[in-house]
């Protein structure tokens, strides 16, 4: 569904991350295109993937199930994981479709687009790339590791990650043209070398993030990662991101000001997870405009960024843009 005269936003991830801040920014009047990775090895995606030669649906259907307008019923349906001892085990409904809606149509970009419909999306949904890409990772001790879901387990210090495929891997023109006549360009939340890294990565995709005039904001995760992000504060994100693209494009940065409870720092100490040091000197070196707020929100044990308030920021950050552009 496209909604003509309405700002554009662009927002780049996969994971959980991107789900969650979908579902918020959804109810605002704005033209949202999510560029979601196709990097993912693991679980019910890896499986198909491996088995059906196209690219993991996962990532994608939970962003379809976030930016759908459908019964809760149907929704859930969807999003349906199958506990059983045979083949189906550890499927999802929405993973099995969008599998056989690409041989369907013969182009997993299609069948996005037909389950697009169905569904009653609220935006428009693209893969990175119309094929699987494998993500390694280059150690500091010069060691790679193959696969999305093997990398965060490696027990060593990431120096890089990289892409690789089959066939050279080429951007979507419907990706590179969101991109272009963005407003707005979201990168993140989510994991850092696994989830938003693969995106920029792809060939003529992160390099268009880097030419466009849209504001480009970086919603900074509130946790470290172990194995990926261990002990990294805000800055040493955004420096990571810098250091694959080889262009400081970032405008804007938004953190969290509000302490993480010490209940929660306590389970995230199994994980070796602690909350991100949002190191503002450093964020200002980078000649960064820094937003925060309490955009931090309690999810049973674990913590998340609260969609309705990430939302409603980036919201007046889009609104703000189109001002200052309007009375250029």
């Amino acid at each position: 569904m496209t909604k003509e005269g309405q700002p554009r936003i662009v927002i780049i991830g996969g994971g959980t991350g991107l789900p969650v801040l979908l579902r918020g920014l959804k109810k605002y009047p704005v033209d949202i295109t999510a560029i979601v990775t196709v990097a993912d090895d693991g679980g019910s995606s890896g499986r198909l993937r491996d088995d059906l030669h196209i690219p993991p649906p996962g990532d994608i259907r939970n962003v379809l199930a976030a930016l759908s307008d459908v019964e809760p019923l149907i929704e859930e349906m969807f999003q349906h994981r199958f506990k059983t001892s045979n083949e189906l085990s550890g499927h999802s409904l929405g993973n099995l479709i969008l599998a056989a809606m690409t041989s369907i149509t013969g182009n997993f970009v299609h069948a996005i687009q037909e389950m697009s419909k169905v569904l009653n999306v609220n935006g428009k949904v693209l893969p990175a790339a119309n094929q699987s890409v494998v993500l390694h990772a280059e150690m500091e001790d010069g060691t790679v590791v193959s696969g999305e879901s093997k990398i965060p387990f490696s027990g060593k210090k990431i120096k890089k990650v990289f892409l690789t495929a089959p066939e050279k891997i080429r951007p979507l023109p419907e990706t590179l043209l969101a991109i272009n006549q963005a407003d707005l360009i979201i990168i993140g939340p989510g994991s850092l070398y696994t989830s938003i890294l693969p995106n920029l990565l792809v060939p003529g995709l992160g390099s268009e993030v880097c030419k466009s005039k849209a504001k480009r904001v970086y919603i900074c995760n509130l946790m470290t990662q172990a194995g990926e992000t261990h002990g990294y504060s805000a800055s040493e994100h955004v420096k990571a991101i810098y250091d694959h693209m080889d262009c400081a494009f970032i405008d804007t940065i938004l953190v969290n000001n509000e302490e993480v409870p010490q209940d929660i720092q306590l389970r995230y100490n199994e994980e070796l997870a602690i909350p991100v040091v949002y190191d503002m000197p450093k964020l200002y070196e980078l000649g960064l405009e820094v937003v925060h707020g309490d955009i931090a929100i309690q999810d049973n044990s674990a913590i998340r960024h609260d969609p309705k308030k990430v939302a409603e920021i980036l919201y007046s950050l889009l609104i703000n843009e189109t001002k200052k552009r309007f009375n250029a």
